[in-house]
């Protein structure tokens, strides 16, 4: 069970926000070895912010992240230099460099981080996009690709230095479902076959259900966490109503026929 093995994610009482706003206060949550973990909740609670957070992209106004032990909220470039070697992002939109093939993009951090000759770099790349059954596509450009081709190609730019962690930044988006569909697959595919950790935001419940061994919630009024655990007992079990209308898809005023 993913719950009874070591924390290598510790998120202890975060303080994030936008110049004087803050989002998020006295955060915390641990992420276990090879854990399918989803941060869930309406849009605007902080859900990419906690996740850009998490990998080292914006500053914690207070609070420590850690990853395997290392701090990710410290000034220590060589840690950090580290700390990007033990993970892997999917961006929202993907992120594909439109100028670069497919395999080029692909191979930007092995070049970046690593010294390997230009043969084992091809190597690597087809390994990769074998992985996310892209094999063949290597030469196509970002926009010859459809909308779930360019996920998958910038999901293996992710895996490209083999990170033990991934984080998804609402993999569903602009997706229509059968596609979705097919990416969770693969998510689930890859956590299971090489024990990569997963941390994934999404409000997609179809996603949740098929991905999610344990999640949290954010709430937006709270600025923080109102429910943690299995996405299938907070539905039918959570005492918080927003729990209960979220994953019931039930608006916040039904008797008066208008959602949020």
């Amino acid at each position: 069970m993913a719950t009874e093995r070591e924390p290598i994610i510790r998120v202890r009482n975060l303080e994030a926000g936008y110049g004087e706003n803050a989002i998020l206060e006295n955060v915390s949550f641990d992420i276990r070895e090879g854990e399918r973990f989803i941060i869930l909740g309406p849009s605007g609670c902080g859900k990419s912010t906690l996740l850009r957070h998490m990998v080292g992209l914006n500053p914690t106004r207070r609070g420590s992240i850690t990853i395997r032990g290392m701090e990710v909220t410290g000034e220590d470039e060589t840690m950090f230099q580290k700390i990007v070697r033990e993970i892997g992002f999917l961006f929202q939109n993907s992120a594909l460099l439109g100028s670069l093939t497919v395999a080029e993009n692909v191979a930007l951090p092995i070049l970046e981080y690593t010294d390997l000759p230009q043969s084992c770099v091809e190597a690597v790349v087809q390994i990769k996009l074998a992985q996310v059954n892209l094999s063949g596509f290597g030469n196509y450009l970002p926009s010859e690709l459809s909308g779930g081709m360019k996920k998958r190609a910038a999901l293996a730019r992710a895996m490209a230095m083999g990170p033990g962690i991934l984080f998804f930044d609402e993999p569903a988006a602009g997706l229509d479902p059968i596609t979705l569909a097919e990416l969770d697959s693969l998510i689930l595919y890859l956590n299971t076959n090489l024990g990569t950790t997963m941390v994934i935001v999404t409000h997609e419940l179809s996603s949740i259900f098929t991905l999610g061994q344990r999640v949290i919630m954010l709430d937006k009024e709270a600025k923080g966490i109102i429910a943690e655990g299995d996405p299938a007992e907070l539905r039918d079990h959570s005492p918080h109503p927003l729990v209960r209308r979220f994953f019931n898809r039930e608006p916040r005023d039904s008797g008066n026929g208008r959602g949020a």
